[in-house]
């Protein structure tokens, strides 16, 4: 029979959110789960919940990860899903409906984010959309890390959102922190961008003040002064690992 949606989900050490993740989409016809190389239960709990479980190495960005795993399926629909998402009763029932009209329309998704268990409504975190349920084959994927879904076709969106567990654990944050910056100064001094000891400085307090003022991150209270004020450290912490990528080309 042919499958009209498939979740396609990336992982890397997940077992403590696969089984939700999974659970969250039993509407689906198939769930592939793309792997870069768990060491824990991830790929154990995925297949005994019938999930497709598919090692792939990490060798081109997550863009090029999100890329082969369109290649595994042949369902008419896709629906991106991090592992640290779960859709909602809700917005399930709406993708059933989207699916079986079949109208050719690309969907962005609000996600309602949960950071160290607090839900923020402020700041960089939100409104938070992302471009997650199209048809399969009017979907490419661009960009390292921060990857775009670049889409075909007219974008509408979802009248309910997903929840999005972005962070549990201060290990896991800094982890991302580490792996997302490294990525990021890769990625800009691929496209020839040059950093200055000045952007080092600069750059950081134009972030904390962009998430934190401008977008009113303090109105999430002392989450929001935190997340506003890593934010600034992110940001100082590519400029400051691009910096020193050009450095040593130099020498």
């Amino acid at each position: 029979m042919d499958k009209k949606i498939a979740v396609l989900i990336l992982t890397f050490n997940e077992e403590n959110n696969i089984r939700e993740c999974i659970e969250s989409v039993a509407f689906a016809d198939e769930v592939i789960i793309i792997d870069s190389g768990s060491t824990d239960k991830t790929c154990e709990i995925a297949e005994t919940l019938g999930a497709k479980f598919l090692y792939h190495a990490m060798d081109e960005g997550f863009a090029g990860q999100r890329n082969f795993a369109l290649k595994q399926t042949l369902a008419e629909w896709v629906l991106f899903l991090d592992a640290d998402e779960r859709i909602t009763p809700e917005l399930a029932m709406e993708i059933e409906e989207i699916v079986q009209r079949n109208e050719q329309f690309a969907y962005d998704i609000l996600r309602s984010n949960v950071v160290f268990g607090e839900r923020v409504s402020y700041g960089g975190h939100s409104p938070d959309y992302s471009l997650r349920l199209y048809p399969r084959n009017a979907i490419q994927w661009q960009g390292v890390v921060h990857e775009q879904a670049q889409v075909s076709l007219p974008i509408l969106k979802t009248k309910n959102g997903m929840l999005h567990y972005t962070y549990t654990s201060w290990d896991r944050y800094f982890f991302k922190f580490n792996q997302y910056t490294t990525l990021m100064a890769q990625q800009m001094e691929a496209k020839g961008k040059k950093a200055h000891f000045i952007d080092i400085i600069l750059h950081p307090l134009a972030g904390f003040f962009r998430f934190y003022i401008t977008k009113s991150g303090w109105r999430d209270g002392k989450i929001g002064f935190i997340l506003a004020g890593f934010h600034g450290f992110y940001t100082m912490a590519k400029y400051v690992k691009l910096y020193y990528l050009q450095k040593e080309r130099k020498e």
